[in-house]
């Protein structure tokens, strides 16, 4: 099997009773890759990774790791580590105990097993931790203690289920960072489940953006954010702007877009003159200044100024539509107040014809 198809899901389906809640899903993953499926809750995605590690029956499909069909093979034989959004360590078990148990259950001897568990620690940055109860550690070192437990027995494949939702936002800012250090170094194939588009867009390689059950859109990051597919993955994944237009000059692909005409590139086929479409655009497009790119500009008025650290967004009120504007701080600045008049400008190569 090669490489780039170590991780193969082909029309996986689960139905329960007569409610289809993974709808003939598939894709195929390269060895290494890290991957996140991402989605709001009830579009599927544990459900995927449960399918994936076995606490699941497919209803029709298959399952293939390393060119092995796994679809219907107990879990404890799929050689795969996973980490569940609950830390789930043993409480009466020491640190070391509890990342020692997989390898003991893998009749692993003790001398070896002492080894491993050493090498998790270290890699993990918890040096020395081994006795230690999960009682005496912080959430973020209970989760880095499940980490290392799942991956000790060096599996083919590792699953992590949500594990960063239960701690405090730098504590997940910090352990994703971790986390996408250990894959790499490891090589380790990894699925990763959330619902935070920050965070699978900050680590991942590829995304699958998921809603009700089926896939929106498959590609990377920087796919997913600036080409998306769907009108759904356009607007779940990061923060976005849409400005009513009508079409003047389809031929052409002129628009009206607040009183003045625009050029769009691509106008999708069938559209005719005089249709209503929804223009989309990222608020880091927007700015409340004159860039050399930019061919577009419409009159508003400042209705609010959000000042969130390294950004600062404007919430502007483009002649009833509200638009967020963000702009980077400047310290030296003074910002501008509720109320004030504001053009907003912007490039007609960065507005996205919002999907049907």
């Amino acid at each position: 099997m090669s490489d780039e198809h170590f991780l193969r899901v082909e029309n996986l389906t689960k139905t329960y009773g007569t409610t289809t809640v993974v709808k003939g899903v598939s894709f195929d993953f390269a060895k290494g890759e890290f991957i996140s499926l991402l989605g709001p809750s009830g579009c599927g995605k544990t459900t995927i990774l449960r399918m994936i590690a076995g606490f699941e029956t497919p209803s029709r499909g298959s399952i293939t790791v390393d060119g092995e069909n796994i679809t219907a093979i107990p879990p404890n034989q799929r050689r795969l580590g996973m980490v569940f959004q609950a830390y789930a360590l043993f409480p009466n078990l020491n640190v070391g105990d509890n990342i020692a148990f997989g390898l003991k259950v893998a009749g692993i001897g003790r001398d070896e097993r002492r080894t491993r568990v050493e090498e998790m620690l270290k890699l993990i940055g918890l040096p020395g931790y081994d006795k230690r109860f999960p009682y005496e550690l912080s959430g973020g070192q209970q989760q880095r203690v499940a980490l290392a437990r799942a991956i000790a027995p060096r599996p083919r494949l590792l699953l992590l289920d949500e594990p960063l939702s239960a701690l405090d936002a730098k504590i997940r800012v910090s352990l994703r960072q971790e986390i996408r250090a250990i894959q790499r170094e490891l090589g380790i194939t990894t699925v990763f489940v959330t619902h935070d588009q920050e965070e699978a867009l900050s680590i991942s390689d590829r995304i699958v953006v998921m809603n009700a059950g089926d896939i929106e859109q498959l590609g990377t990051p920087h796919d997913i954010y600036n080409r998306p597919a769907t009108r759904f993955a356009a607007t779940f994944v990061g923060q976005l702007n849409t400005l009513p237009a009508r079409i003047s000059d389809a031929a052409a692909g002129q628009a009206n877009l607040g009183g003045r005409t625009i050029t769009l590139p691509g106008l999708p086929s069938g559209i005719v003159n005089g249709a209503e479409i929804g223009l989309a655009i990222r608020p880091e497009m927007l700015s409340p200044v004159p860039r050399a790119e930019s061919d577009i500009s419409l009159d508003g008025t400042i209705h609010d100024v959000s000042f969130l650290g390294s950004v600062v967004r404007l919430r502007v009120d483009l002649q009833g539509t509200m638009v967020n504007v963000d702009t980077f701080n400047d310290q030296s600045a003074v910002p501008p107040s509720r109320g004030d008049a504001v053009a907003v400008h912007m490039a007609s190569r960065d507005l996205m014809i919002l999907p049907r």
